[in-house]
């Protein structure tokens, strides 16, 4: 049994509460169990416990046996001199804080099918934990539980963008700017992207605004894709002698162009077509943030993001080398991405820092607008009874398989929490 159980029995009241008493016969009455801390120090603040008719505020600490009290120092820490009970499943010694006091100790007793439901999830070989019992719970209150997983995925998402935005010293643009790149590269070339974007500032894409020319020579020069001295098209010339003169006037160094990544990629989603698409949407989308922020749903959206790249693409998935003729053009699942990766989290943590409610209103709204996403997990979901009616429940069903299922987090889990319980979902 590990210590994360026993907090669960204690923050919920499950343990059997009829005439508590210490191991030393002092009767005790639980009138706030305390708030559950999880960083250093004890395990509850701020509990409110009778003891033997004297009324204590302070912390509570709980461990398996009580030895482990010393086991963990806790007797040579004064952080741990507040504590007012000592909560145990087992009890094999007297343990003293720092001061020489010895602590009012009580031993926590529950109900035999709470720990077997508990060890029958945490020791499952299903893919979820609950898979096998999924199909007692109530689907309304699954959907209900599901949007409070996907508050949390978005301030989870909103962490990231916040350290863009101190890295650019509050600057919201230049933000938007490296999230944008970052969600063109998608998942393979997420990282080569933001640091394309990290090496080139928004302000100087936007000093050549007006010649998509200068902006595929910027982009594709700082990308360190026209580095090399070969034989090559004119396309690829002219790209190279704009960029090399832009990259002397503004002091420009490239990344290194093996970080993109072409290997068990589709052509359409190779790096050198993102870039012309990303370089299209800049030169097309002056001011693209402002009309976002005033957007009302996907409708008004879409038209800004279905990109072409310039028409040398239309034969070429790489520089120098012909392809069959196929326009490149961002297609609705890469909006969908987008919107989910890119949009949604900037306006939940815009809203959250200039006080917009609307704003995260809005964010959750986009999602609910998009149908759901069509992966592997999501339609494991679907076999196991729960299926995504729309992107804000399957990106709530990937975090709860990746945040709780896989890290057998059933007891913070709403759902696992009524299964031990045995209670109807």
């Amino acid at each position: 049994m590990k210590e994360e159980f026993l907090h669960f029995i204690w923050k919920h009241r499950l343990y059997q509460s009829r005439q508590l008493k210490t191991i030393n016969g002092e009767p005790i009455e639980i009138l706030q169990p305390g708030i559950h801390n999880l960083h250093a120090g004890p395990d509850f603040s701020d509990a409110r416990i009778r003891i033997d008719n004297t009324l204590w505020v302070g912390s509570v600490e709980l461990h398996r046996k009580s030895s482990d009290w010393k086991r963990h120092g806790h007797d040579k820490d004064q952080a741990y001199n507040n504590v007012i009970l000592h909560v145990v499943a087992e009890y094999d010694e007297r343990v003293k804080n720092t001061l020489g006091v010895e602590l009012p100790t009580l031993i926590l007793k529950w109900a035999d099918t709470i720990e077997a439901n508990y060890h029958e999830l945490t020791e499952s070989k299903d893919w979820v934990a609950c898979a096998s019992r999924l199909f007692r719970i109530d689907p309304f209150r699954v959907k209900f539980f599901l949007n409070s997983v996907m508050i949390e995925r978005l301030k989870e998402k909103s962490e990231m963008v916040d350290g863009i935005l101190r890295d650019t010293n509050g600057d919201w643009g230049e933000t938007f700017y490296r999230m944008l790149a970052r969600g063109f590269g998608f998942k393979e070339n997420a990282q080569p992207f933001e640091m394309l974007a990290r090496s080139l500032p928004q302000r100087i894409l936007a000093h050549h605004h007006d010649s998509l020319q200068q902006t595929e020579a910027l982009l594709f020069g700082q990308a360190g894709l026209l580095g090399e001295e070969l034989f090559a098209d004119d396309y690829y010339l002219s790209l190279r002698k704009e960029y090399r003169f832009l990259a002397t006037k503004y002091s420009l160094k490239p990344i290194a162009g093996h970080l993109w990544k072409f290997m068990r990629m589709r052509p359409v989603n190779f790096p050198t077509i993102r870039l012309a698409q990303f370089a299209r949407l800049i030169y097309n989308s002056q001011g693209l943030l402002g009309k976002l922020l005033e957007a009302k749903n996907i409708d008004e959206m879409r038209g800004w993001f279905e990109v072409i790249a310039s028409p040398y693409w239309d034969k070429h998935y790489h520089f120098n080398r012909e392809s069959p003729l196929r326009e490149k053009k961002m297609g609705e699942q890469s909006l969908r991405l987008l919107v989910i990766n890119v949009i949604v989290p900037f306006y939940f943590l815009y809203g959250e820092h200039q006080n917009k409610l609307y704003l995260k209103n809005r964010a959750l709204q986009l999602l609910e607008e998009l149908p759901a996403e069509d992966n592997m997990v999501i339609r494991k979901w679907a076999l196991a009874g729960i299926e995504a009616d729309n992107a804000l429940e399957s990106q709530a069903l990937l975090h709860l398989k990746s945040r709780y299922c896989e890290l057998k987090r059933c007891l913070s889990c709403g759902i696992g929490h009524k299964i031990i319980l045995h209670e109807p979902l």
